[in-house]
């Protein structure tokens, strides 16, 4: 089980994968391969741009990471798929960093648009998300607007992400996400 507190380290955000956050029930961050983060540099409930929460997460970029050898050979490019992932992977964590039960879902966007690529030789990934609302009734609800950022420049701009979080009992059931 992990604490609430406003940053964590890989060792962290791994044991959320394995265990979850908060212990079983509660949503569980991937794992290698599919972790598309190796630190939360902050994450608070009351900032970003609309007051109501606010994560900013790191990757460290490396020509040795999986993604680049089949995406594309000869050509190679992490797939925006990941970094839009990645943005989705924040917004559950931080519905469970806020106290929610339940397993995360990506639920989709509204506008997603790419200006840039992350190539080998860049140095790091930064992910913010400006949390826009947190609903827990009917369901718990976040949705948020994100910019994926690599070596300082803004590359990806996502809008009105929304990641929901359900019980066992609501995935075991096929509830419609």
């Amino acid at each position: 089980m992990l604490e609430k507190k406003n940053a964590y380290n890989r060792e962290e955000l791994l044991e959320c994968g394995h265990h979850g956050f908060a212990g079983k029930g509660t949503a569980q961050l991937p794992v290698p391969q599919m972790l598309m983060f190796d630190r939360v540099t902050s994450i608070t409930d009351d900032g970003g741009a609309f007051g109501k929460g606010f994560i900013e997460a790191e990757l460290d970029i490396n020509p040795d990471l999986w993604f680049f050898d089949c995406h594309f050979p000869g050509d190679p490019v992490m797939p925006g798929c990941l970094g839009v992932d990645a943005l989705w992977q924040l917004i559950g964590f931080f519905l469970t960093w806020s106290g929610n039960p339940g397993h995360g879902r990506a639920l989709g966007a509204k506008e997603i648009k790419f200006s840039g690529t992350v190539v080998p030789g860049a140095k790091c990934v930064t992910y913010r998300l400006d949390i826009r609302r947190m609903m827990r009734k009917p369901m718990i609800l976040g949705i948020a607007n994100g910019v994926v950022n690599v070596d300082g420049k803004d590359i990806y701009h996502a809008n009105d992400l929304r990641v929901g979080l359900f019980s066992r009992e609501q995935l075991d059931a096929g509830v419609d996400i």
